[in-house]
This record gives C-alpha cells, sequence and structure tokens, in this order.
C-alpha cells in the first residue's frame, strides 16, 4: 500500500457495548437549512410512551450521502433476498399492532 492509500485510512473503534447495538422500530427524522437530526424510538405494544434510544445530528451533506449507502445497500440485500414488503404504503403511520393478532384478556 503506498502512502497516499495510509493517508486516507481512518482507524474506526468499536467497543463491545456500541458493538450490541441499540435496537429502534421507529426512526423520527426533522431538519433545519444546517443539519439533519434522526431519532431512533423503540415502541412496545400496550405502553404509551415511546422512548428516544439514539439520536444522530448529521449535516445535509452527509445525511445524502447515509440515503445513498442505504439505497445501494438495500438494493443489494433485495438481489439476494427478494423486495422488502412495506405493509403501509404511504410509511407515514405508525404500526401499532406490530403485525400480528391484537391481544385480548
Amino acid at each position: 500500500m503506498d502512502d497516499k492509500n495510509k493517508q486516507n485510512q481512518i482507524n474506526i473503534e468499536l467497543t463491545d457495548e456500541t458493538g450490541q447495538g441499540i435496537y429502534a422500530n421507529l426512526a423520527v427524522i426533522t431538519h433545519s437549512s444546517s443539519e439533519f437530526v434522526l431519532d431512533f424510538v423503540r415502541i412496545m405494544p400496550g405502553l404509551p410512551k415511546a422512548k428516544v434510544q439514539s439520536r444522530i445530528i448529521l449535516t445535509p451533506e452527509h445525511a445524502k450521502r447515509l440515503m445513498g449507502a442505504l439505497q445501494e445497500n438495500i438494493s443489494k440485500f433485495e438481489s439476494v433476498n427478494g423486495p422488502v414488503k412495506i405493509s403501509n404504503k404511504s410509511g407515514n403511520s405508525i404500526p401499532m399492532n406490530f403485525g400480528g393478532p391484537t391481544a385480548q384478556a
């Protein structure tokens, strides 16, 4: 590897705790003229309250790069696994039933 390639490398650390990840089943995206804010939320059935698990703040340029990377990765995923099905065509409502039957007591 030449010196130019060595200069362009970034050493990225991943702690054990961060490597475990945080589960979220809802993303709320807001923006201003200078930033995009992505709030990742975990909604649980039967609970009236949901907590933001993680907040990521991006510049508009980085938000657009993220969108492109997600599109590319979803394309690769679908080429191997078939299309990802979205149950709600509008994409705006929150699926409160989690796709299963409604619980009864």
